[in-house]
C-alpha cells in the first residue's frame, strides 16, 4: 500500500493565470490545492499561469498544503511545455486532464524526467472520460509514481450525457469503479466537484457519500466548501473513541491470553483494530495539520 496517513479532506482549484488566487491559498484551511493551469486558464494566459504558478510554489509559505498542479493534455498546443515548466518547481504533484490509458502516464514521466523533475515526483491522473473510467486499474497501476485518482464528474457527464442529480446515481458504477482502482493500487482516490455553490446541504450530503464510498476527499471550486468537506471527511469524535476503545480491548485480551475480543456486543477481529489505527493516525494528521 502506498497510501498514507496525509490528509486530504478538501483540495481546492485554484486558477494559475489569478496571482490574487494563488497569495490567498497561502491562507486557506484546505488541504491541498490544485494549481491549474487547464480549464481555469484562457489560452491567451498560459505562460503567465506557468509564471504565476512557479513564482508562487518556489516562494513558498503554504505549510502543509498539498500542492498539486493541473497541467493541459498532451494532445493540446500547451501540455509538453505545461510538464517541462512544472517538472522541477517543488509542487508534490502533476495531476494530469483526461487519462485514459498507461501509456499517456508514461509519456507524461518521461517528459518530466527530461525536463529535470524529480525521479519521484508524483503524477495524479484525472478520471473524466468513459474510456479512462474503463481503464481505471490499467491507470492506477502504471507507475509506483501515480499518486491519486481523481474524479471529473463534470466531463464525464457530458460524455456520458447523463445527468447530475442528488444521489449521483448516474456516476455510481463510474465512482466505485475509479475507488476499486486506487485501493487495490494502495493510493489516494478523491471525489468530483459539487456544482451548486447554493446547495450547501447537497454538497454536504455529496462529502458524506463520497465518504461513505471510500473517498479520501472532494475537489472543490470555492474555498467556502473547505470547511464542511474538512469536517465530513474527517474522524468524528464518536468515531476516534470508539477506535481507541477497541485498540484498548484489543491489547488487554492479547496480554491476557484471550482469543476472542467483544466490544458493546461486537466481535472484535484484527481487521478492526488495523482500521482503528489508520482512524487514529488520521485523526494525529489532521490534528497537525490543522494546528
Amino acid at each position: 500500500m502506498r497510501s498514507s496517513a496525509r490528509p486530504r479532506r478538501s483540495f481546492l482549484y485554484m486558477p494559475g493565470s489569478n496571482a490574487r488566487a494563488l497569495e490567498k491559498g497561502r491562507s486557506l484551511k484546505a488541504d491541498g490545492l490544485i494549481l491549474d493551469l487547464e480549464d481555469a486558464v484562457a489560452p491567451e494566459a498560459k505562460d503567465v499561469a506557468r509564471s504565476q504558478i512557479s513564482e508562487a510554489v518556489g516562494q513558498g509559505g503554504y505549510g502543509n498544503r498539498e500542492l498539486l498542479v493541473r497541467v493541459n493534455g498532451l494532445d493540446s498546443p500547451f501540455g509538453e511545455a505545461d510538464l517541462s515548466a512544472m517538472a522541477a518547481i517543488g509542487a508534490d504533484g502533476i495531476l494530469l486532464p483526461k487519462v485514459e490509458n498507461r501509456n499517456m502516464v508514461m509519456q507524461a514521466i518521461a517528459i518530466l524526467d527530461a525536463s529535470g523533475g524529480s525521479q519521484d515526483l508524483p503524477v495524479w491522473c484525472m478520471m473524466e472520460t468513459p474510456l479512462g473510467i474503463l481503464h481505471a486499474e490499467e491507470i492506477a497501476f502504471a507507475s509506483p509514481r501515480v499518486g491519486g485518482l481523481v474524479l471529473g464528474t463534470s466531463d464525464l457527464a457530458k460524455d456520458l450525457n447523463a445527468t447530475h442529480t442528488r444521489d449521483r446515481l448516474p456516476f455510481m458504477a463510474s465512482l466505485e469503479i475509479c475507488i476499486l482502482a486506487a485501493h487495490a493500487a494502495g493510493i489516494a482516490v478523491l471525489d468530483g466537484v459539487h456544482l451548486d455553490l447554493e446547495d450547501e446541504a447537497g454538497f454536504r450530503a455529496a462529502c458524506q457519500q463520497g465518504k461513505e464510498l471510500g473517498m479520501h476527499g472532494k475537489t472543490l471550486i470555492h474555498p467556502k466548501t473547505i470547511e464542511a468537506a474538512n469536517q465530513v471527511f474527517a474522524p468524528s469524535a464518536d468515531d476516534i473513541a470508539w477506535a481507541k476503545r477497541i485498540i484498548t480491548a484489543h491489547k488487554q485480551a492479547e496480554q491476557a491470553g484471550k482469543g476472542v475480543v467483544v466490544v458493546d456486543g461486537k466481535l472484535i477481529e484484527n481487521l478492526h483494530v488495523e482500521s482503528a489505527l489508520q482512524l487514529i493516525a488520521m485523526a494525529e494528521a489532521i490534528a497537525a495539520m490543522d494546528a
